[in-house]
């Protein structure tokens, strides 16, 4: 079989592969929109390393993924199929869809700050690009079902959540929620034109499930972290930090950094999105809060602790004006999924931040030392 040589902006050379099943059949093929980014990454080396069919589909907006394509590149020269694409590209989506066997949909917009700036490039990736997405889904022959990633933002900025401080982070003064977090009972709320799109994604899916009976399921998630995150101000904070510490750097923080969040390690996401897969039959149709749950959360200041313990030095840290949506406290209430797919996530908050500050400086060690201290 001759290679097919597929075109990149950047006129890199990524050769489509052979596809190899077991005992000659085709392989069940997995298409991850969004999938060179940090969660898609994570997920399709996991699939290939069982043997799995891998469809990544990015148009590769975001810095630094393509760090992440040569890596899967590198490890896999079988299964592994890259589309350089938009999915407001509906002909080019609507084929890559009807290759499928189960999507994941993770392409996105994510940062609020560009959402406000470009409101209307917002709602087209997020909002169109999910109904491409469904339109395609719905009128293949398969209709693979679908895991689509929102996010707590749906819940606005939950101002009538009253918080207390307690040391160097917030606290809710409601027992109910101190004690779980919020639920997927909460009303939603969007905030800023990020939490309009994604939110109007999110409630396209659910219908599209109960009027097309296709078999979706959504994860509003919380903060997720761990290898092959390059984070920025505006998304992927946990390594966002990281990545600042280890190129001497100042971090910014904006508000007083007490805001809380639960965090989760991809490694235990990507077990999640598996078992949703696997029991979409049972899942279907629903949203579920996925994130570290009450027993991982982290204010902003215990991260800074923490990385000054990991890397041995005093962290340089600036402060600005709170951001539109920011939420002082937002943890979420696991239980429903914990309950309905028998899910337990296995990484402590610390575990996991050693994790990815060792990989971080590893990838630096090992790319021209990006991240050694800048002169000054």
């Amino acid at each position: 079989m001759s290679s097919k040589i597929l075109k990149h902006p950047n006129n890199i050379k990524l050769p489509e592969p052979q596809l190899k099943g077991v005992n000659g059949s085709a392989p069940h093929t997995t298409l991850i929109t969004g999938g060179a980014g940090f969660i898609g990454t994570n997920l399709a080396d996991a699939l290939l390393s069982e043997g799995k069919s891998v469809i990544i589909y990015d148009n590769l907006s975001r810095k630094g993924v393509e760090k992440n394509l040569q890596w899967l590149r590198d490890k896999y020269d079988t299964n592994l199929r890259i589309e350089i694409a938009d999915v407001r590209n509906e002909t080019t989506l609507r084929e890559a869809v009807n290759s499928a066997d189960a999507v994941y949909h993770f392409a996105a917009q994510v940062a609020v700050t560009t959402s406000c700036l470009d409101p209307l490039m917002d709602f087209e990736v997020n909002a169109r690009g999910t109904v491409n997405l469904l339109e395609a889904i719905r009128q293949s022959e398969k209709q693979p079902p679908l895991v689509f990633t929102s996010t707590n933002k749906v819940y606005g900025g939950l101002e009538d959540l009253n918080v207390i401080l307690k040391g160097d982070r917030y606290e809710p003064e409601d027992v109910e929620i101190a004690a779980n977090g919020v639920s997927e009972d909460r009303k939603v709320d969007f905030h800023s034109p990020y939490g309009c799109s994604k939110g109007t994604a999110d409630a396209y899916i659910l219908d599209y499930a109960r009027t097309y009976d296709l078999k979706a399921v959504v994860f509003r998630m919380s903060c997720i972290y761990g290898p092959h995150q390059f984070g920025t101000e505006d998304q992927g904070w946990i390594a966002h930090f990281l990545i600042s510490v280890l190129k001497g750097e100042p971090i910014t923080i904006y508000g007083d950094g007490k805001q809380v969040r639960d965090i989760l390690y991809i490694a235990d996401l990507i077990n999640a999105m598996k078992l949703a897969q696997e029991q979409m039959s049972t899942l279907s149709g629903k949203a579920f809060n996925i994130g570290g749950g009450v027993e991982n959360t982290i204010s902003l200041l215990e991260l800074i602790q923490m990385i000054e313990n990991l890397h041995g030095e005093k962290v340089d840290v600036d402060f600005g004006d709170w951001r539109t949506g920011d939420q002082r406290y937002y943890v979420s209430d696991i239980a429903k999924f914990n309950r309905e797919a028998g899910w337990l996530r296995k990484v402590s908050v610390y575990q996991g931040i050693e994790n990815l500050y060792h990989w971080l400086t590893e990838f630096g060690e090992t790319n021209k030392k990006v991240y050694s201290r800048q002169s000054t």
